[in-house]
């Protein structure tokens, strides 16, 4: 959520930030609000101040109309009609903050100065590319192919017991699968720094709010049949964020975090857009990173984060490119985002595997989400930051693709061998 103070300071700026992701801000209503919530601020102040005076006074008032015998009920009439009109300013007051509140988390956040100006996917700007896509001398099949024989990549059993855009891996494919996970959670534990947790795949709603899914984006997650309102979770980074939720974080900064989870999208608005294979599924496993960072640090951290999910691909020998995404294109909550995107040469073409933002102190904002600064000794607001190292199951048929040979089979990167129990193929019928 955007500061407020910004906002009704500022609006004017506001609107034109926000106008490079192709929102508009409504300034004119927020002036009008502005204007009605000064007013009601400033009659509700009078009213408060009126009435603690009178409280102050009535105490004698009341002790001498009694020692003279006088009525008091007019005394305690006027106490109760003054307590009353402050209540109902402070209840207009509320309200109209309320309004503001409830528009606030529909605007999203603006995006950072060097974002590119752009309206979609098409105006992303590269910022390099590493590995060369390899040349094959024999035709290429994609995953879902080389995944047919046994069945270790089996769509229609996924129908069966779920629904399209589910999937079930046997095999070799099941085994590279876990293979990838263990591989990028001890990486990022050894070698990035990041400690694990793991967390519940439910969250309540209040979690959704605090990193942006909600309200906005309701129709995208799969919302359980329960008056409870919980949510199976569309990425690790709503309940890993949420682990400092309403927090002061005690620990050093920067927190990092890695998780490995399930997650579960609807994909609403998606149809007709990757309907084979793994690209698009319904439940997908992600291994995600989450920093909590000082402000003055996020920039830097971002950086940081992108290169510990280049470093998988590096290590796996999968050639990518890292792009920087417009203002049309940006995430909601992200202030600047890099997606790294895989070389997939059935598609002779580039996919995202991850995406990486600095959320800036959007996130923390609705999360209350702070920090003890130790040269003002005061609670602020930290900077949150996630990224995918990596979506599994798009790693999994970048490495099937890239790494299939002529013989049938599919070669293992050399990396990965210690968590293949000695397997260094998978093989696969011509």
């Amino acid at each position: 959520m955007l500061d407020h103070k910004l906002v009704r300071a500022n609006p004017d700026t506001v609107a034109q930030a926000l106008a490079k992701r192709g929102f508009k801000l409504d300034v004119q209503w927020l002036a009008a609000l502005e204007a009605e919530r000064h007013q009601v601020q400033e009659k509700t102040q009078n009213l408060q101040a009126e009435r603690n005076a009178y409280a102050k006074s009535m105490g004698v008032e009341m002790a001498a109309a009694k020692a003279e015998g006088r009525d008091t009920s007019a005394l305690k009439a006027k106490g109760e009609s003054l307590k009353n009109a402050a209540l109902e300013a402070e209840a207009e007051l509320e309200k109209i903050q309320h309004q503001l509140d409830s528009y606030l988390l529909e605007v999203p956040n603006m995006p950072d100065p060097e974002v590119p100006t752009g309206l979609s996917e098409d105006d992303n700007e590269e910022v390099r590319r590493w590995g060369t896509p390899r040349t094959f001398d024999f035709p290429v099949r994609d995953h879902v192919d080389l995944g047919a024989p046994g069945n270790q990549l089996d769509f229609e059993a996924g129908v069966k017991l779920s629904g399209s855009r589910f999937a079930v891996m046997r095999g070799g494919f099941a085994r590279l699968h876990r293979a990838l996970i263990q591989f990028m959670v001890d990486t990022h534990i050894n070698e990035h720094g990041y400690d694990e947790v793991y967390v519940p795949y439910i969250v309540n709603r209040d979690s959704l709010l605090g990193t942006g899914q909600l309200p906005k984006f309701e129709a995208d997650l799969f919302k359980l049949a329960d008056e409870r309102e919980f949510y199976l979770i569309p990425t690790a980074e709503v309940p890993v964020t949420n682990i400092h939720r309403d927090d002061i974080i005690s620990a050093q900064l920067p927190v990092k975090y890695v998780c490995h989870t399930p997650c579960f999208r609807s994909e609403a608005g998606s149809y007709g857009k990757d309907t084979r294979g793994l690209i698009r599924q319904h439940q997908f496993e992600k291994v995600e990173l989450v920093q909590f960072v000082r402000p003055r640090d996020s920039d830097a951290a971002l950086e940081q984060l992108t290169g510990h999910a280049e470093n998988i691909l590096q290590k796996l020998g999968l050639p990518y490119r890292t792009i920087i995404l417009c203002g049309g294109d940006i995430g909601f909550s992200a202030a600047r985002t890099y997606d790294i995107e895989v070389w997939v040469p059935s598609q002779n073409r580039y996919r995202e595997i991850s995406s990486c933002s600095n959320f800036r102190d959007f996130q923390a904002r609705r999360l209350k989400a702070r920090w003890r600064n130790p040269e003002t000794g005061k609670p602020e607001l930290v900077h949150t930051l996630n990224g995918s190292g990596l979506a599994v199951g798009r790693t999994l048929l970048a490495i099937v693709e890239n790494y299939q040979q002529a013989d049938g089979t599919v070669v293992i990167p050399g990396v990965l061998l210690p968590y293949m129990g000695g397997l260094e193929r998978i093989a696969v019928a011509l």
